[in-house]
């Protein structure tokens, strides 16, 4: 079996890349980053730096690499049987073209073997908003050929992969957590699901998405914009913070209300669930620097994201949302010189002021008490 992954960055190279590979599947990478490019055709094989409790160094072999706007790409999306990206939720549309041109060569060629795109990215249904951006650029005599020969298969992906140590002296160097999960709509697949270890499908994914969005993402902007307030540097830091801890972890607690409201999750399993990812966070392994895991507030405090989300299913079921009020004001006071979104949202607060930025960039009702909540919040913080 072969495989195009777009997206030979960290998460790239460092999770699903590996996956594929373990799994005996013949992988090319697609990217821009012409010095990565060059030392995977140059070596064919990278090392992944595995960190926790017990510690390895696997080596990933027999990969190589071509540039995702070229016909070089064009010619393996009309040949392979699986294709995934890790390049990033706005990235997305930009490799869109290249597909639908790789897709329209596949039909030329008469290839109507199924092929699977999975798009594994740190958003809701990434696929299916990768499927909207091709459609948009495809021809529209492919599209029905499309939909009869292509599976768009949403994901949802955790692992955590910060900036190796040694990136600086080696492009490829990558470290990762042990943890890792993939799971994806089995119900999405043209043909026979792919076996790869380490992916699981299941019919009901939404689920699995809001669990990781609601506890892991959410616990982990939240570490980061109150560690960047009380002087951390990273997130384990942050996390050791008993003041930090109480709200991270209150707030993994309301959302974990709204999932079980509204997926049935076994409370007993959920709170484990939660205390892992906390051990997580704590990992001495993993040096993950708040002001990187803070940034593009912007998004992260958008209607369908981490914070807002589970704040207005609290709104729905009529559950406390004090932590989540916290983190959200928090959000607001992030800063950083390296976040073009972290910019803006300051310009926008020195305009506007907290209540209607938060509005603007939530989608929160400026009349609702939840607002002044939040505003005050953001006061007591100041």
């Amino acid at each position: 079996m072969k495989a195009l992954h777009f997206g030979a960055g960290n998460i790239g190279r460092g999770f699903i890349g590996k996956l594929l590979v373990d799994a005996g599947i013949q992988l090319t990478f697609a990217d821009v980053n012409q010095t990565v490019l060059d030392a995977l055709n140059d070596r064919h094989s990278y090392q992944v730096r595995v960190v926790g409790e017990q510690q390895q160094i696997d080596t990933v072999a027999n990969v190589n690499a071509v540039n995702s706007s070229s016909e070089a790409a064009e010619d393996l999306i009309a040949q392979v049987s699986l294709i995934t990206t890790a390049v990033g939720p706005v990235v997305l549309k930009l490799i869109a073209p290249t597909l639908a041109k790789g897709l329209a060569k596949r039909r030329a060629a008469g290839n109507e073997q199924p092929l699977n795109i999975i798009a594994c990215e740190n958003m809701v249904r990434g696929t299916s908003q990768l499927k909207d951006h091709l459609f948009e650029v495809l021809a529209p005599e492919e599209r029905d050929w499309v939909e009869a020969h292509v599976g768009f298969v949403d994901s949802a992906v955790d692992r955590i992969v910060p900036p190796s140590e040694s990136a600086d002296s080696d492009p490829l160097a990558v470290t990762v957590e042990t943890f890792s999960e993939w799971i994806v709509d089995k119900t999405q697949f043209k043909g026979a699901l792919p076996a790869i270890p380490g992916m699981e499908p299941t019919d009901n994914l939404m689920a699995f998405v809001e669990r990781k969005l609601f506890t892991l993402n959410t616990g982990h902007a939240i570490t980061a914009w109150l560690g960047q307030q009380a002087g951390h540097k990273t997130i384990r830091d942050a996390i050791l913070d008993q003041n930090v801890r109480a709200v991270v972890q209150g707030a993994m607690e309301e959302s974990g209300a709204v999932l079980i409201k509204r997926y049935g999750f076994d409370p007993e399993k959920h709170a484990a669930y939660i205390h892992k990812i906390l051990g997580r966070f704590e990992n001495p392994y993993l040096k993950d620097d708040v002001e990187r895991v803070g940034r593009q507030p912007l998004r992260k405090l958008s209607a369908g994201d981490r914070l807002i989300k589970p704040l207005l299913g609290t709104l729905e079921y009529g559950l406390p949302h004090t932590n989540l009020v916290q983190g959200i004001a928090a959000g607001l006071h992030y800063h950083s010189p390296e976040d073009p979104q972290a910019q803006e949202l300051a310009q926008l607060l020195a305009e506007k002021g907290p209540a209607a930025t938060l509005v603007q960039i939530s989608g929160l009702d400026a009349a609702s008490e939840v607002v002044a909540e939040v505003v005050q919040a953001w006061q007591a913080q100041a």
